[in-house]
């Protein structure tokens, strides 16, 4: 199919996909997925846009839930980015969680969807208490590029460019991508995809910023309080056998047409608008 003439797009996912740090579930998530949709709309006002994704799944849990309502749609074209949440778990194991990519890709291929994906950013970069994960994230990253590769998936190369551990570009819980950091992986899969009015000024570092980073004392006081605030929690969820998705479904399950800015989309999915 021609770049940009997609008429039925469905992204599948996890809390990135799904648009956290884009918003909140008050005002609603935007997210890349969504600006993504928007930018296929521009050039092809009757595309449709279904979200599959859900907060706090595991790759595998992407393939089991979203796999099968994802072929039901009838894509032309899929997003499929999942992962993170298995690098971050105590077992890891990357040929697995690349064999559950992998096996999306072949799936909604084999349909004849047109198929993006991306590979991670270096999470030491983004936070030092990463340190731990680097060598998984190299891993699956390679993984990844080898399957999109036997299936003819469009890659975004995140991982390498230095704008994509700019902390200006994540939320507060580095985690998750901001607003500007969703507008910058919207970019990167529109280039992959060749789509029109695309180009790589994704990958253009930010103007310097107004003032610098902290150090000594004040960079290890800004840990400890990240840590608090957001690992904390995140690792009493893991403990307890909880997770952030728990109870959640899709915000947009249906395919619907795509309009202008989002801005009022809600957990729960009204079109956008």
């Amino acid at each position: 199919m021609p770049s940009g003439e997609y008429l039925r797009y469905v992204a599948l996912g996890d809390s990135q996909t799904e648009g956290l740090g884009d918003g909140d579930d008050t005002v609603g998530l935007r997210g890349w997925a969504d600006r993504l949709a928007e930018q296929l709309a521009a050039h092809s006002p009757g595309v449709q846009y279904a979200n599959l994704a859900v907060r706090g799944r595991t790759a595998g849990q992407v393939r089991a839930e979203q796999l099968g309502p994802a072929t039901d749609l009838r894509p032309d074209l899929a997003t499929v980015v999942a992962g993170v949440n298995d690098l971050l778990r105590p077992r890891f194991d990357a040929d697995e969680v690349a064999g559950h990519l992998e096996a999306m890709f072949a799936t909604l291929t084999a349909r004849g969807a047109s198929v993006a994906t991306l590979t991670f950013p270096d999470l030491t970069r983004i936070t030092a208490l990463a340190r731990p994960v680097g060598s998984r994230v190299l891993a699956l990253n390679h993984r990844i590029r080898e399957a999109a590769l036997r299936h003819g998936v469009a890659v975004a190369e995140t991982f390498g460019h230095e704008v994509v551990t700019d902390p200006r570009i994540w939320s507060p819980d580095r985690l998750h991508a901001g607003p500007l950091g969703h507008e910058r992986i919207a970019a990167a899969v529109a280039h992959a995809l060749r789509l029109p009015g695309s180009s790589s000024s994704w990958t253009h570092p930010l103007p310097p910023p107004e003032a610098p980073a902290p150090t000594g004392w004040h960079a290890t006081g800004a840990e400890l309080r990240w840590a608090a605030s957001f690992l904390g929690p995140w690792l009493g969820r893991r403990l307890r056998g909880r997770s952030s998705g728990d109870g959640r479904t899709a915000k947009r399950p249906q395919l619907r047409p795509v309009h202008a800015h989002p801005g009022n989309e809600t957990a729960d999915g009204p079109p956008l608008s």
